[in-house]
């Protein structure tokens, strides 16, 4: 079992690496969409190039199959749209949800890769963390999001410490975020994910604005900080306010435009006697 972790693991990195040597290789965008607090997505969109693929065979394809299995196992669904391009759709019901389901599917296997750390060691290291905060104001939610992926160990590193190729221009990552009120880009100022790194301090990325949404373009070769805050309409809360005003309403009416049910009470006793 554990030779077969190391073997896939290897797999997924050779493509990775391939990649590096060819131009315009992979375009891998992520996306996390909210319709509510406690309603929302998480998109995937690959697309392979065609040297890319010539050139790794049947190896770049089982990378693709793993991001289904692991969309799968995460009651997400994936849908091919030709061989080398891929759409993968994991829902999510809250916040913590959308942290567990995020960082399970871009850290799988972390307690075997522990174990396996010195057989494989030689492969590139990515750290991916994602923490949602979520304070809940009755009939909205404020929502504080944090992401941190380290992709240093994709840059080409000469002996004297100069970079041998621009992973920029090779490999296009880009997160993008979705909310009703759309959301607010926080400037730098968390700590990376590992605090005792060489390079102390992440790379502020500046996002692009369409609309509702926010994009920005991760850089290879570094380590990318992202901090946004936004607001979400709290369902839970809106159907508590209109139960209380739905009751309030009946009650209104029944002692307003109804006569009083004790005084009819008493007309009814004399009417008797």
């Amino acid at each position: 079992m554990m030779k077969l972790i190391i073997r896939r693991t290897r797999v997924v990195w050779f493509v990775v690496l391939a990649s590096l040597l060819l131009s315009g290789c992979v375009k891998y965008d992520v996306g996390v969409n909210f319709a509510n607090a406690n309603s929302g997505e998480l998109v995937q969109h690959i697309r392979l190039g065609e040297k890319l693929t010539s050139f790794s065979g049947d190896s770049v394809y089982e990378w693709l199959n793993s991001i289904e299995r692991r969309a799968r196992k995460l009651s997400g669904k994936a849908r091919r749209i030709s061989k080398e391009e891929l759409v993968v759709s994991i829902p999510f019901s809250n916040g913590q949800e959308l942290q567990a389901k995020y960082n399970e599917f871009f850290n799988p296997n972390i307690k075997q890769k522990a174990k396996a750390s010195e057989s494989a060691s030689d492969l590139p290291k990515i750290e991916s963390n994602l923490l949602l905060f979520q304070n809940n104001f009755l009939l909205l939610v404020r929502n504080h999001l944090i992401y941190d992926l380290d992709l240093r160990s994709l840059a080409l590193i000469s002996n004297n410490g100069n970079v041998l190729a621009n992973a920029g221009s090779i490999l296009d990552l880009e997160f993008n975020l979705k909310a009703p009120w759309g959301a607010k880009n926080i400037p730098q100022t968390s700590q990376p994910i590992d605090e005792n790194t060489a390079i102390e301090n992440p790379s502020a990325i500046t996002p692009e604005r369409n609309g509702k949404q926010l994009i920005w373009h991760f850089q290879p070769g570094e380590l990318n900080h992202i901090e946004v805050t936004f607001w979400l309409p709290s369902p839970l809360g809106i159907g508590t306010l209109i139960i209380i005003l739905v009751v309030w309403g009946g009650i209104y009416l029944r002692y307003t435009f109804m006569p009083d049910p004790t005084i009819q009470d008493k007309k009814s006793a004399i009417a008797q006697s």
